[in-house]
């Protein structure tokens, strides 16, 4: 599980990602950062219904996508609020697919050392 200190959870947070945030995206997903000027990283995964209408389905690449962030933490750098939204094709792939692309679409958007 990915520890509270490293969960985006305020409203506020939110909404500065998607108001000031850059922006990349790898498919599955899209990322989107921002500074926080904190000495660690903040992160939320967001799966939409339109990745699958069963909650059970969404709830699964969820957790998969939050502990591939968690075992990256040690070489993501420090200091950015980031969204990561998960899009349909992702129910799909498998865990390693899925972590590869993360991987991808942290590195391009300059998070992952």
């Amino acid at each position: 599980m990915l520890p509270k200190e490293h969960r985006l959870r305020r409203d506020r947070d939110f909404d500065r990602v998607f108001k000031e945030g850059e922006k990349t995206f790898v498919s599955p997903y899209s990322v989107r950062f921002v500074g926080n000027h904190l000495a660690l990283s903040r992160f939320a995964v967001v799966v939409g219904s339109r990745v699958s209408k069963k909650a059970v389905e969404r709830n699964r690449v969820r957790r998969q996508v939050r502990e591939i962030i968690r075992l990256l933490l040690p070489e993501i750098s420090p200091g950015k609020d980031v969204s990561v939204s998960v899009q349909p094709q992702a129910k799909a792939l498998p865990y390693k697919k899925l972590e590869e692309a993360l991987e991808r679409a942290l590195k391009k958007a300059k998070l992952l050392a």
